[in-house]
């Protein structure tokens, strides 16, 4: 798509939300600045006859639906933040999820009979109408030969095309907002785009999600609070995804939180703490974890469906995250703000002690309260002042995770509005500190740098032999090198003792 071209589509983006009054909607204007109020009230004049209907949340949900589907992924996540922008609003857009409108039965069974290349009877003896359809594609009930239930996913056609147009959209949003919003520019825009580029391309690929879905099944598999459904590899292809079927109610069902024997405050629990220990222990999570994504039980069960996009965390991260956690949960600001520094994410010119006492403003309202008395807007809008006070720029590399956190914490207030995130995450986070920062963990860290030590010495001692001929002297030589590694070791794994001794 040329720049012309995108530049046209972002207008009549605008202009279709400015029709519905959904770009600054008229409830609104009793908290607007006077400036700002006049510009909504000047832009309401171009407002169609539908912009009076409804509430604010049902317009903005009209429109989004209709500027495809990168628009309908920011509706999604607007919609998991009850506690911020209200319930009705909330509820409105929720329709977003998975209750667009399906393509017809017999394109699904085209798509998948090209995809795989075969009959779909020779795999499937049942093959039902859409029970769930999505921005990028939709869900089918089906039975396998053998009689077991499956779900088959379906992208839907010429959905490419459309996310290029999108993407190219967005990249020109992004340039407007680095040139001509100064203020922008700390939170990387054009970065931030290639990011949510990046998921949707690979959402296009449904081979990818298969692969996630595995991946990511094993990593839960190992904790009880969360688990994906199997794959059934002979069903999948490029544009089709077969998986067992997911048993409960999907969230997004107004009487999912409803079931009879459902225990709330620990269902809200288990997503949290499902999420945390996939992103600490596992380096991967589910990074799409809406209410239309998550399939419910009694009395806590929670299966995730829609692996399409993965998020994954190294080491360093990981380590960041939890001892991050790890200090607000025992309220240890300094150990958060020098966190910050070490991680990079505050810059070295920056009063480490400074941060430290910001953020100790931010956290300790909100300790020891009931989380409905907090308000969640008040607290984004802090940190938000912080991070711009401290020039604390966006990580590109932490988006997925910051997006997820925001989405599951909205999703679990949703189920329990007195869910306490600091609580929830108290058990992994203190597990992942116990495994990985404790004297035993130390003791294991000294072996492994040992093991390196000793692998790159044994390299250095083979290579002359690659070149000389006569084999005593090189042979005697890597001898004396394994040696000195061998002692090395010894001298390392006694120091490890020793510190492991001390911690107890």
């Amino acid at each position: 798509m040329s720049r012309l071209s995108a530049f046209r589509r972002l207008i009549g983006a605008g202009w279709v939300l400015v029709r519905a009054d959904a770009l600054i909607p008229r409830e609104l204007d009793p908290v607007l600045p006077a400036s700002i109020r006049l510009v909504a009230r000047l832009l309401r004049l171009l407002a169609g006859p539908r912009a009076r209907l409804g509430r604010p949340g049902q317009r903005l949900a009209g429109a989004l639906e209709g500027l495809g589907p990168a628009a309908i992924k920011m509706g999604q996540f607007l919609s998991t933040r009850a506690d911020i922008f209200g319930t009705p609003f909330a509820e409105d857009l929720s329709r977003l999820k998975d209750r667009l409108p399906p393509f017809p039965l017999a394109e699904a069974r085209a798509e998948i009979e090209r995809n795989l290349g075969r009959p779909v009877e020779t795999l499937f003896s049942e093959l039902g109408e859409p029970v769930a359809a999505a921005s990028l594609a939709q869900a089918h009930p089906a039975r396998l030969l053998d009689g077991t239930r499956v779900a088959v996913k379906v992208l839907r056609p010429g959905i490419e095309q459309q996310v290029a147009q999108d993407s190219a959209v967005l990249r020109l949003a992004a340039a407007l907002a680095d040139r001509l919003v100064p203020e922008a520019r700390r939170l990387k825009p054009r970065d931030l785009v290639e990011v949510v580029i990046r998921s949707l391309d690979l959402e296009m690929d449904l081979r990818f999600e298969a692969a996630g879905c595995a991946e990511l099944g094993e990593a839960m598999a190992l904790d009880p609070y969360m688990s994906a459904p199997a794959v059934i590899w002979d069903g999948v292809g490029k544009r089709v995804l077969t998986l067992a079927w997911a048993e409960g109610e999907p969230l997004s069902n107004s009487d999912a939180l409803e079931l009879p024997g459902l225990d709330r405050k620990a269902l809200a629990e288990n997503i949290t703490r499902g999420f945390l220990a996939q992103a600490l222990d596992h380096g991967l999570f589910h990074a799409d974890l809406h209410e239309g994504n998550l399939f419910v039980a009694a009395p806590a069960r929670v299966v995730a469906v829609d692996y399409g996009i993965i998020g994954r965390l190294g080491p360093g991260e990981r380590k960041y995250l939890a001892e991050i956690l790890y200090g607000f949960l025992n309220r240890d600001y300094p150990r958060v703000a020098k966190i910050h520094f070490d991680a990079g994410y505050v810059p070295a010119h920056q009063d480490v002690d400074a941060f430290a006492q910001a953020l100790r403003a931010v956290g300790e309202p909100v300790f020891g309260r009931d989380a409905r008395d907090i308000s969640m807007g008040r607290l984004l809008a802090q940190l938000f002042e912080i991070t711009a006070l401290f020039e604390m720029a966006l990580r590109p590399e932490l988006v997925l995770l910051q997006k997820t956190m925001v989405t599951v914490e909205g999703v679990a207030r949703r189920i329990d509005p007195a869910h306490d995130i600091w609580a929830a995450a108290d058990p992994v986070v203190r597990r992942w500190i116990t495994r990985e920062l404790s004297p035993a963990a130390k003791v294991r860290d000294f072996a492994d740098e040992a093991l390196k030590a000793l692998r790159a010495m044994v390299r250095l001692a083979e290579a002359p032999l690659a070149e000389a001929a006569p084999p005593p002297v090189p042979t005697s030589r890597a001898l004396w090198w394994f040696v000195a590694g061998a002692l090395l070791s010894a001298l390392t794994f006694t120091a490890g003792a020793l510190v492991f001794r001390g911690g107890l």
